[in-house]
């Protein structure tokens, strides 16, 4: 268990990298709702241009519901729950970082590897065209949805999305995600 000082030095780090909120366990719909509450009052606390917000606010939904979403439930024997992370921070030049991690199928690693690299080589003009196709087609993926997500991240962010992902067991990895708004 930390102690006092610990606790007061993590404090003065996360206040020092301008930590708007972070959260690790177990994500459910009431979560994200809170979670949505909260970052729109604290963007508005900030005075945030309503462009900005708007686009902040947007790429903070499409990443938690893709987490939600798109998480691999580990076995119980494994990690005993279905954890994931988040953290938003602003820096003092008014840029917004997102991060996630959650844990995927190893199997999938590859898949995920190269939907974001075709999407990060990707100009403004063949994301929009991009998108737009991904609207026609009719195709869903197995949880439902037609892959516009992380599209609509690229999109909305303006950024190359930064990822990793560290094997966790023979079986699972733990993907990593960095967005900049």
């Amino acid at each position: 268990m930390p102690t006092a000082p610990d606790i007061f030095r993590l404090y003065r780090e996360m206040e020092r990298d301008h930590v708007l909120l972070s959260f690790k366990g177990s994500i459910s719909p009431d979560l994200l709702s809170a979670v949505y509450q909260v970052m729109e009052t604290k963007l508005n606390e900030l005075g945030e241009d309503p462009k900005k917000k708007k686009k902040v606010y947007h790429v903070l939904v499409e990443l938690l519901q893709n987490i939600y979403h798109h998480m691999d439930e580990m076995q119980e024997a494994e990690s005993g729950h279905r954890d994931a992370m988040f953290m938003i921070s602003r820096s003092e030049d008014g840029i917004y970082y997102i991060y996630t991690g959650n844990f995927i199928l190893r199997e999938k690693r590859d898949l995920m590897s190269e939907r974001i690299e075709k999407i990060n080589a990707m100009s403004p003009e063949e994301l929009r065209a991009h998108h737009v196709g991904r609207l026609e087609t009719t195709e869903l993926s197995e949880k439902g949805g037609a892959g516009l997500g992380i599209i609509d991240i690229a999109r909305k962010s303006g950024n190359r999305l930064i990822y990793s992902f560290h094997d966790v067991s023979d079986k699972y990895s733990f993907f990593t995600l960095l967005v900049n708004v």
